[in-house]
Order: structure tokens, then sequence, then C-alpha cells
């Protein structure tokens, strides 16, 4: 397949009004359309089973949980986490979140250096969110940061193994790896 990128740089509503003809996976990031990389089975099922841990513990009147949503990450960037707890309010046809809590993303190989780097520093900056969170596929590890009282934490918290658990006190959250991680085979 021959993929055509737009050469030209785009603003928000040009890239959303593109995308809505594509197949592929896209971000807008500072302007340009970068493609995303497919998911693994991996990539697949702990996102399932995040969403499920999440819908289990949130409440629905308060919150909603979503997939590849965007995110408006800055006025030339515009993001889809893999997943994205908002504010159970606003319209149907909103293509943002409105007021985002929590943003995670599962890495990919291709993609680390962009989770961990670029969107870390662009979603820690949403006065609105609590918590970002960043999940390996080959093993039990997360990279988590979590604002507290005087905002986020310079680098991420690392946790990993079997017995670990992830809290956001704010959201009333508790995350076992254990269950994020079931049905994944990891190293």
């Amino acid at each position: 397949m021959n993929l055509q990128l737009p050469a030209q740089r785009l603003d928000k509503s040009e890239f959303l009004a593109w995308l809505d003809g594509q197949q592929e996976r896209y971000e807008l990031a500072k302007g340009s359309v970068v493609m995303m990389t497919r998911a693994t089975r991996a990539h697949a099922v702990i996102v399932s089973n995040l969403l499920l841990m999440l819908h289990g513990q949130l409440d629905p009147r308060n919150w909603i949980v979503l997939t590849e949503f965007g995110l408006d990450a800055g006025p030339t960037t515009l993001r889809f986490p893999d997943v994205i707890v908002d504010r159970a309010r606003g319209a149907g046809n909103d293509h943002t979140a409105t007021a985002p809590a929590l943003a995670a993303e599962v890495l990919s190989p291709s993609t680390a250096a962009i989770d961990l780097g670029d969107k870390a520093a662009e979603y820690l900056q949403l006065s609105t969110l609590r918590a970002y969170l960043v999940f390996a596929q080959d093993c039990r590890k997360a990279w988590i940061w979590v604002r507290g009282s005087e905002g986020f934490p310079a680098g991420p918290r690392v946790v990993e193994g079997e017995h670990a658990v992830i809290e956001i006190s704010a959201l009333n959250l508790r995350l076992p790896l254990s269950e994020i991680y079931a049905g994944v085979e990891t190293n």
C-alpha cells in the first residue's frame, strides 16, 4: 500500500476532517500527521483489562472510560491515548476529552520514546489530569506519574512485578499489575 500523508502542516480542524477518511491510526504532533503502529495481542489484552478495571472502579455518573479518543495536548497537537478517563459530560459529537483525569499508553517498540518523552511532557501540562500511566508489553512494568499537592513529579515512579499495585487516590483507583497483565505472557 502506498500511503500519502499530508505534506503541509495541519491545524486540529483540518486534521480531524482529513482523519475521517482514513482507516489507519494517526495523531497530530506539532502540526504534522504521524501514523501510529498497529496493536499486538498483548497490547490489546492490556488495554482491555485496564478498561474493565477502570469501569469497575469508577462511578459512571462522574467518569467515562474511552479508548483511542482525542486528547487536546497543545495548540498544534492532538493525541489518541490507548485509554482515557474523562468527566462524564460532553456532547456525543465531541472529538476530544473535555476534562481528562487519566491517560494511559501501552508501549510498542517504536513508540517508547514518544510515550515516555513527548507525550509525558504534553499530558503532564493538562490542568485536569491526575495521572499518566505507561505500560510495557513484554514485562509487568509501569511508569506512573500521579499529580500530588505540588503537581507532577519530575520523573515517573516505576512499579514492576506480579505483586505491584498502582494506587491513584484522587480517583479512588487500585490497579494490581497482576490483573492488568492477566492473559499476557511476559518475561
